[in-house]
Parts: structure tokens; sequence; C-alpha cells
């Protein structure tokens, strides 16, 4: 467990300092532990693996004071966990939903436990986001998305890609960025 939690946090500070994030923004982590135990995608989690995953990703985006938004899986809509503080400061619609292992994932089902005050929200616009086993955090992600890829290419046997995003160009020939 040391080196999967060694590994996020490196993910984590990597992606926050390319993505340039500050204080107060949201990073969205997906992830699958069955991906990380070499399994297929929601066939074999394990919630081990997700409060180390889950842990690592909590203390290094609390060391930069950004908000951590963990998506559960295709059974609960990708619903996401935020602090409720983080839903507040960004008018984000709460809905009713408990995520467990078998329903959202282990990831969700360990954010929900180790948040302070944890809510559901339906989707979210972060700023930059890890996806650990390919389960597809796109959609989560504001636009103008860029992709962005880590020193460390594996989490266990789950391949790790990222996002971060960035303003808008806007204008024409004569716009200057």
């Amino acid at each position: 467990m040391e080196g999967i939690v060694g590994q996020v946090c490196e993910i984590f500070l990597e992606v926050i300092q390319a993505g340039r994030l500050e204080g107060g923004q949201i990073v969205v982590l997906g992830c699958s532990t069955s991906e990380i135990l070499g399994e297929n995608i929601g066939k074999a989690g394990s919630e081990d693996v997700g409060r180390a995953v889950v842990g690592a990703a909590i203390r290094t985006a609390a060391e930069h004071g950004i908000y951590l938004a963990v998506q559960g899986c295709e059974h609960i809509n990708r619903a996401l966990v935020v602090e409720k503080e983080c839903a507040l400061a960004y008018g984000l619609e709460v809905v009713s939903v408990r995520p467990t292992p078998a329903a959202g994932g282990s990831c969700a089902h360990a954010a929900f436990s180790m948040f302070e005050k944890p809510v559901m929200v339906e989707n979210i616009a972060a700023h930059a986001g890890v996806d650990i086993g390919d389960t597809h955090i796109g959609m989560q992600v504001k636009f103008v998305q860029v992709p962005f890829r880590s020193s460390i290419k594996n989490v266990g046997q789950a391949r790790v890609t990222a996002l971060t995003s960035r303003p808008k160009l806007i204008g024409g020939a004569r716009a200057k960025y």
C-alpha cells in the first residue's frame, strides 16, 4: 500500500503544479481499484486500496488548499463525493445517493467515509483531474481540457491519465493572449 500512496501523492502533486491550481480550485479523481489490482474494471474492487488512494489524494489536495471530488461509477451515474464546503462554494446541486463498494465503487465509498462533511453532486466542472484505471473523468473537467502525462504511468496495474484545463482562447486575428 505504501507504494500506491506514494504514487498517488506524486501524481496529484504533478497535476496540481502542471495545472497551476490555486487554493479553492477543484481536482477530480476517478479510480478503479479493480484495475489497480490487475482485474477488469468493476469486478474486483478493494476497500483497502480505495482508502489508500483516497487518503493520499485528500492529503495532497489539502496541502495545497484544493478541493477533491471523487467520481463514482456508472451505477450512481458517475455522481461525485465532495465536501459540503465545495458544493456550497461552487453552487453545486446535491443529490441523494450514498456510494457503496458495489454501487459507486471503493474510492467513492472511501471518500464518503473519509471526508469531514461529504455530500454527493451529480456533476462538476473541475479544474483538473486524475484518472486511474480508465474511469473516464473527462465529463467532470471544465473546457478547455489539456491532457497531462504524469511521470508515473501506472498505479499497480492501472493506467494513469490526467487532465488540466485552461481558459478558452477567444477573438480573431487581432486578439492577444
